[in-house]
């Protein structure tokens, strides 16, 4: 028997609190001269991020920010984004990054709710950003120009100047528990104002190590940054970039000629984004056919992505995998891993086994589906549909100033994700829609993500989005909002019978509505838009 002795105790030599700032430190002493970051036409070293990121901290210090107070950045992805995943936990802050494509009045809730302290802004930003500042309500933060050319408001503290300042003998102000909240991290707020999620380093680090083992991940990648950085921070790609001592190249506008153009002149190797990107890039690449110059690795999340469009990225030279998770679980915790004996399979059957969510990541301890009534886990038969539930080590500590909503998430001792899936025999997720976003009619469940994914394989479609309508008779009817391609062209009818022949018939929209969707800046179609739009239909 091991006695569990006082001298057993953890100590500062065998207990060292686990925090993503250590990966900055290693790969700066192992790997200086590598290129870190490409922005445009800037090229930093890691020794230089380094040492831009001890100098922006000291500054943010003599500004007056202590540990605990909130560091806003509304910034596309750029150098200064990446650096400030590094910067402000060195001063035991909590890193605020904000969706840059919010309506003014929005981010101006969240500077108050958080009680912003700094507020950093990228020179695209600074209309939005001062318009937010009209309507705070509480004590206005210090603004930093992350300009760099001067041109700031009055009062305002330039970027530049803080990170060519000295910072000789500053340390870092690690942190003493891991479970203290590295960042603040705002919901959509889609059905209501946004809810803050709170992360903890320990959540960030394990989340790295996570990444590098479910990515398969090693050398030093070239990684495009498409996923935006005030998303999930960047699913934590800043931080995993960081420890593999990868090159980091800076996206600021997300386009497929973008894209491409990296591929060819960086030799990017890994990106991420939502799967209409991958659209974007199918499309891109049926006007004007490409041939990658080598195989390109993409992780794609944010919504499920239709086999159809897995599909043709993958005959392009993309190696998809697809992976789920939530703001509140720092990105990614399902991963859609390969199973080499698929291999033989026809591509359009991989395709569709690629479309699962998948199984739970390396970090993630359980992912499984519970009936919503019962509360009792359902069998993994691909058929019972429930509420995807977590544990793990990656999910948040909580909603900022909301017990509530926090105490409600965590009931019965797992996360509550509000996503709905059936279960496969060997343990793949395959979800089915959001819990407000199934249709029920005439008492018949029916997946909105089945329906859009056998529209998607229209050829006209480049995207389309099911909701429910109000019907007299079955209480509730599939509607169908479908965007077409360029210069493509598809009539309800067509549409009508292309699902007959793949849906059984209660399934099949009754109504066809052709316009552009409305989408966030992840990529995510907003449907509850859509639910409104439908209503004003007949």
């Amino acid at each position: 028997m091991i006695d569990e002795a006082p001298y057993l105790r953890p100590r500062a030599a065998n207990h060292v609190p686990l925090t993503p700032i250590s990966f900055l430190y290693r790969t700066a002493d192992l790997y200086p001269d590598r290129v870190a970051i490409i922005d445009e036409e800037r090229r930093f070293t890691w020794l230089e991020v380094r040492r831009r990121c001890e100098a922006l901290a000291a500054g943010l210090i003599r500004l007056g920010v202590k540990p605990g107070d909130v560091v806003s950045v509304l910034a596309p992805n750029t150098a200064e984004m990446v650096e400030a995943h590094f910067a402000v936990a060195m001063t035991g802050a909590v890193l605020n990054t904000i969706n840059i494509r919010l309506d003014a009045e929005t981010v101006a809730y969240i500077l108050d709710h958080a009680e912003t302290r700094v507020l950093m802004v990228d020179r695209q930003c600074r209309p939005l950003a001062e318009a937010a500042l009209e309507r705070v309500t509480g004590a206005i933060p210090t603004f930093i120009d992350l300009g760099g050319a001067g041109d700031g408001p009055a009062g305002c503290v330039r970027h530049a100047d803080l990170v060519r300042s000295e910072a000789a003998g500053f340390s870092p102000l690690l942190p003493a528990d891991e479970w203290q909240t590295l960042c603040l991290n705002y919901t959509s707020g889609t059905s209501g104002r946004p809810k803050g999620v709170l992360y903890h380093h320990r959540g960030a680090y394990l989340m790295t190590l996570g990444t590098i083992a479910g990515w398969g991940l090693s050398g030093h990648p070239i990684y495009l940054y498409t996923v935006p950085m005030f998303h999930c921070n960047g699913w934590g790609h800043a931080w995993t970039m960081t420890a593999l001592a990868a090159t980091i190249v800076c996206c600021r506008q997300i386009s497929a000629k973008a894209i491409f153009g990296a591929i060819e002149t960086f030799g990017v190797t890994h990106f991420g984004g939502a799967p209409v990107m991958l659209g974007m890039l199918v499309e891109a690449a049926e006007a004007e056919p490409c041939t990658l110059p080598h195989t390109v690795r993409v992780m794609t999340a944010g919504a499920p992505p239709p086999a159809a469009i897995l599909e043709k990225v993958e005959a392009l030279g993309f190696d998809v995998m697809q992976v789920y998770g939530l703001t509140e679980t720092y990105g990614h915790v399902v991963q859609s891993i390969w199973d080499q004996a698929w291999d033989g399979l026809d591509f359009t059957r991989r395709a569709m086994i690629k479309a699962r969510q998948g199984v739970r990541f390396p970090t993630t301890e359980s992912a499984e589906i519970w009936d919503a009534q019962s509360g009792a886990r359902l069998p993994q038969d691909a058929t019972a549909m429930g509420e995807i539930v977590l544990r793990g080590n990656t999910i948040m500590k909580g909603y900022h100033k909301d017990e509530a909503a926090t105490e409600a998430a965590f009931a019965g001792g797992v996360f509550h994700t509000g996503d709905v899936a059936v279960q496969h025999p060997d343990g793949f997720l395959e979800i089915k829609d959001r819990i407000k976003d199934i249709i029920i009619s005439g008492g018949e469940n029916i997946s909105s993500i089945e329906v859009e994914s056998v529209l998607f394989r229209h050829p006209a479609v480049s995207a389309a989005a099911v909701v429910a309508k109000h019907d007299v008779k079955w209480g509730e009817t599939p509607c169908a909002f479908v965007e077409l391609k360029p210069g493509a062209n598809a009539t309800a009818d067509e549409l009508n019978q292309f699902c007959r022949q793949r849906l059984p018939g209660f399934k099949v929209p009754k109504h066809y509505i052709f316009e552009t969707l409305p989408k966030t800046s992840t990529g995510k179609i907003e449907k509850y838009k859509l639910r409104e739009r439908a209503k004003a239909f007949p």
